[in-house]
């Protein structure tokens, strides 16, 4: 199995039970081994008092894109933490693009950027993830990769 193929069988199984992303009006866009771009598009429930994109929406966009490329690899994988910085406000309309890469995998710990940009190409948030492989798959692999201590 290609790592391309791998990652879209995960992500297939991980957006099977994701019902949160769903809510939230979130897509994916495109995956592949240790990245994933997700999108939504800001509607009136996702403003918050000021008439901007409330951000729990936004790290919502970003963490989901950070966890269906940390989980790239058939191995589950949760956040460990993360750090988000809010550059410039969401609009109701805009279309909101999170791209999250793999940094780093060392052992069972990874290191992941994720970049939240509207229609324009604006930089909205940038958001740093932190994951940490547990045993289990998200589909049947006869040989699957092995998390490492």
């Amino acid at each position: 199995m290609t790592a391309k193929t791998r990652a879209e069988k995960s992500a297939a199984a991980m957006w099977a039970d994701d019902q949160a992303s769903k809510w939230a009006g979130i897509g994916i866009e495109r995956v592949d081994e240790g990245s994933a771009a997700l999108a939504l598009t800001v509607e009136a429930h996702h403003c918050n008092g000021h008439g901007i994109c409330h951000g729990g929406v936004i790290f919502m966009l970003a963490d989901s894109a950070f966890a269906f490329a940390c989980n790239s690899r058939n191995q589950a994988t949760v956040a460990q933490h993360n750090m988000i910085s809010f550059i410039a406000p969401g609009r109701q309309g805009d279309r909101l693009l999170a791209e999250a890469r793999e940094v780093s995998l060392t052992g069972r710990s990874g290191l992941y950027d994720a970049s939240v940009k509207n229609q324009d190409g604006q930089l909205i948030a940038e958001m740093r993830g932190c994951s940490r492989a547990i045993k289990g798959q998200l589909f049947e692999e006869t040989a699957p990769p092995v998390a490492q201590d």
